[in-house]
């Protein structure tokens, strides 16, 4: 099995069409110009809509910053560090009010009938075996990512990793502080 690791300083911001913010895309699978899940760290500015993305799965996750109103057409969520990911259609882009200043937060995005997506919050010692075919981990600060038990990756603060061959167990190993991580997981396989 092959891991890959995206910090996303190594990664140059794209500026938003909308100009609300910027974007520094991890992954995008299985090419960055015909893309089935894209991976992607953003940093939001100013309140502004998110943009259209027809035919596209989407979850979010405050990673920074006090978080967001988002008006969804099923009503008004709030979405701060401590929610877990939320799930929506790309076809309606909910307008964004930030609470109390800029965030940065993680998206994952999956063309609808490619595949099925996941996002969840990732504890220390909790083991991530799903049944899909891209497995990833996102960290905010510094961790292990074990893999059958044994110490495979140190990843930096504000890192992706990630398999295409995703076999075995994944486990964040323990942390003096709880960990701000995620783990991703896109099945192209089962079609939703």
């Amino acid at each position: 099995m092959t891991l890959h690791v995206q910090r996303c300083d190594q990664v140059a911001p794209q500026r938003w069409r909308n100009g609300a913010g910027f974007t520094r895309e991890l992954l995008a699978w299985p090419a960055a110009d015909d893309w089935q899940l894209r991976i992607s760290v953003a940093d939001i500015e100013i309140d502004a809509s998110f943009s259209a993305f027809p035919g596209v799965e989407r979850w979010f996750a405050v990673l920074e910053g006090a978080g967001v109103v988002l008006q969804l057409p099923e009503g008004r969520r709030v979405v701060d560090a401590d929610s877990p990911p939320l799930h929506f259609a790309g076809e309606a882009p909910p307008d964004c009010a930030l609470i109390d200043g800029p965030t940065r937060d993680l998206n994952l995005m999956a063309r609808r009938g490619s595949g099925r997506s996941t996002m969840q919050r990732a504890e220390a010692g909790e083991l991530f075996a799903p049944r899909c075919g891209l497995r990833a981990l996102f960290v905010t600060q510094a961790a292990t990512l074990q893999i059958d038990g044994a110490d495979a990756l140190r990843l930096e603060a504000f890192s992706l990793a990630w398999s295409e061959a995703a076999l075995g167990v994944w486990r964040l190993a323990e942390t003096p502080a709880p960990p701000r991580a995620w783990w991703l997981g896109f099945d192209a396989e089962r079609a939703t």
